[in-house]
């Protein structure tokens, strides 16, 4: 299971990696694992101003449907529109063309409150 050091973790398993003030965020390799065969993502926020730990969306696997967590308040710039029709990217690479949005972060400093790779690994 990968933990990559760029990226900050929450404990509701979503994963954020800061690009200047935009962000791309997903689920964990860990939460993807446990969630088993993806089958569908629903992002309704896409455009909106959400808060920390604000719903933005649902992520659907075969035996079960999980909310996602913002990890940062900010804006819903984008969501991957590749899940669309290949929700399984986010088995095949959670850290990579699997993200699920991209934000506009409104408060950088909540960045301060989320967990580094050891620290998620530490929780785990």
């Amino acid at each position: 299971m990968k933990f990559p050091d760029n990226l900050k973790y929450t404990k509701d398993h979503e994963w954020i990696r800061v690009e200047a003030n935009e962000a791309y965020v997903g689920i964990t390799d860990y939460a993807q694992s446990e969630l088993g065969e993806i089958v569908f993502v629903e992002i309704t926020t896409e455009g909106e101003t959400l808060e920390r730990e604000d719903t933005f969306g649902t992520i659907e696997a075969v035996k079960t449907v999980s909310d996602l967590f913002m990890p940062v308040g900010g804006r819903v710039i984008s969501a991957n529109k590749a899940l669309e029709s290949n929700p399984e990217l986010i088995n095949a690479d959670a850290y990579g063309d699997g993200w699920i949005v991209k934000i506009e972060i409104s408060n950088p400093a909540e960045l301060n409150d989320l967990m580094t790779a050891a620290e998620y690994q530490a929780m785990l």
